[in-house]
């Protein structure tokens, strides 16, 4: 069976002008335009494609690698707009429809929104919607503390970011979590700091316990060794400067100045610290 808004590996069964068409099963032969077939390809290949549909809500397949597929969270872009919604660029020929209904808020041309990519139910058409909150998991996650996880950054709140995790759960990053700018739309890898009553997720974009500090201890050392064996920030500095200059918090820039003091690698001054000779 077809996955429509998928990658789908079909067989090549017919060689024409303009393409090759694929076995698709119950859904007949779907075509796959010249300009995507590779170079060599010959009936009887198996190849990767994404299907999707055409101006005329046919399957078709391409090679090309869409920006997002059915049953994923992702940030675009409007390329156009008209009577009936907004069209988003998702990387294929053929632009994703956003109707207005799925719109949270009236979507201008050039701005990019969080959307979730759907079948529709009663047509079976591929469409965008930007009420993403109906479709994350109200599963209780079973992460650990301290696991990594992956993350779209969704939108700005008065305590921090909201973000989409591992493609399913909604989190939050807290304001005093964040040591470099985030945008809407960014990716990027987090760990689970805490999981709520409520199955909410906190998030920290940094490694916990012991680990951190480990990890940070030696990139602090080789600031160091790069920088004259000085560093004028010590435990008692601002965190805003801590944060400026590393991108951690001052509590484990203070772990990490003590593990190397332990370790005998540095000198504790009023100035800063020094590389012990």
């Amino acid at each position: 069976m077809i996955k429509l808004g998928d990658y789908n590996h079909l067989t090549v069964v017919k060689s024409v002008d303009f393409g090759v068409y694929l076995d698709g099963g119950d859904e007949g032969e779907i075509l796959m335009p010249s300009r995507y077939v590779p170079r060599g390809c010959k009936v009887g290949d198996k190849l990767e494609v994404f299907v999707y549909l055409d101006q005329d809500e046919r399957p078709v397949a391409t090679t090309e690698t869409p920006l997002a597929k059915v049953g994923d969270f992702a940030y675009l872009e409007v390329a156009w707009i008209n009577e009936y919604g907004a069209f988003l660029n998702w990387g294929l020929m053929k632009d994703l429809f956003c109707p207005f209904r799925e719109q949270k808020m009236r979507m201008q041309k050039g701005n990019g929104y969080i959307v979730y990519v759907k079948e529709d139910e009663e047509s079976h058409r591929l469409m965008a919607t930007a009420k993403v909150d109906k479709y994350l998991s109200r599963e209780r996650p079973a992460y650990k503390h301290g696991d990594e996880v992956q993350l779209l950054v969704w939108q700005k709140t008065d305590l921090g970011f909201k973000v989409i995790v591992d493609n399913m759960f909604q989190g939050l990053i807290f304001d005093n979590q964040i040591f470099r700018e985030l945008h809407t739309g960014d990716k990027l890898t987090g760990y689970i700091d805490h999981i709520r009553d409520d199955g909410k997720i906190d998030i920290t974009v940094q490694r916990t316990g012991r680990q951190l500090t480990e990890e940070f201890s030696n990139i602090l050392l080789n600031y160091l060794h790069d920088n004259g064996g000085y560093c004028e920030l010590g435990d008692k500095s601002p965190s805003e400067l801590i944060a400026d200059r590393f991108k951690v918090s001052k509590k484990v820039y203070k772990k990490a100045i003590g593990d190397l003091y332990r370790r005998r690698l540095i000198c504790i001054s009023d100035d800063g610290i020094h590389l012990a000779i």
